[in-house]
């Protein structure tokens, strides 16, 4: 196991009312897919590593704070009464275990990253937003659902250090420090999947033009400069969700 870079300061309640606005934003954008798919966030303070992830059951238009349960590493849920989803155990207990600084974790299926996710050839560097995932990006070969705890291991060498991964023939994965960054990469990501599927069905109408290699490079620099405007997109975030329905807090 990685060793746990420090955790910006939050409180359990925060980390809670922050990933259940995750969950009701998602489903705004029409990431969600009814009771499937998962975000987590590993919680702070010593001892065993233990995180929140979302009740198996719940859409995420109605998931609140207080409906997360908390779970360990050896998949026991020690604070909550309700199941979680066992492949989702699966998926989030090996970034967990292997990445001290990916303390969110956001895994979905959207139609955009489930075409690129059966490309050959993954995410393409045709736009300045695919850019930003330029030798960034991890790639995990499919294994079927992932039921298979032994299949950690392999998640966590095709992750890497990157800040997203590609679940070939299942769909997409961000990691980041808090859940601001984690969110903000599966948006970005999910745009550039996006504009690579609009991009393909013109393809055979005009050519399509991707970004070279050393521009490509130049542009991921640029967007590492900026990472903190993140935080700005999120606070932005919470404050339309606060405006339309403000019960995630609950």
């Amino acid at each position: 196991m990685s060793d746990v870079t420090q955790h910006p300061q939050a409180s359990e309640q925060q980390l809670r009312e922050e990933l259940a606005a995750a969950y009701r934003l998602a489903a705004m954008f029409g990431w969600d897919d009814t009771i499937y798919t998962h975000f987590s966030v590993r919680l702070p303070g010593g001892g065993e590593p233990r995180f929140l992830i979302n009740p198996f059951g719940f859409l995420f238009e109605e998931i609140c704070a207080s409906d997360l349960v908390v779970v360990n590493l050896k998949g026991e849920v020690v604070d909550g009464d309700q199941a979680y989803n066992p492949a989702g155990f699966t998926i989030h207990s090996a970034v967990h275990m292997a990445r001290g600084d990916a303390h969110c974790v956001i895994h979905t299926h959207t139609l955009p990253g489930m075409a690129v996710a059966a490309c050959e050839h993954g995410l393409l560097p045709m736009n300045q937003i695919s850019a930003e995932f330029y030798e960034r990006i991890g790639y995990h070969d499919y294994e079927g659902v992932a039921f298979n705890l032994e299949e950690r291991e392999r998640i966590q060498a095709s992750l890497g250090s990157n800040i997203a991964m590609i679940l070939r023939s299942h769909g997409l994965l961000s990691v980041g420090p808090t859940i601001a960054d984690a969110f903000q990469i599966m948006y970005t990501l999910n745009q550039a999947c996006d504009i690579q599927l609009a991009a393909a069905q013109i393809a055979a109408l005009t050519p399509v033009q991707p970004i070279e290699a050393q521009l490509a490079r130049h542009v991921c620099d640029q967007f590492r400069g900026v990472e903190h405007e993140r935080q700005l997109v999120w606070k932005a975030w919470l404050r339309k969700l606060d405006r339309i329905d403000p019960s995630y807090k609950h």
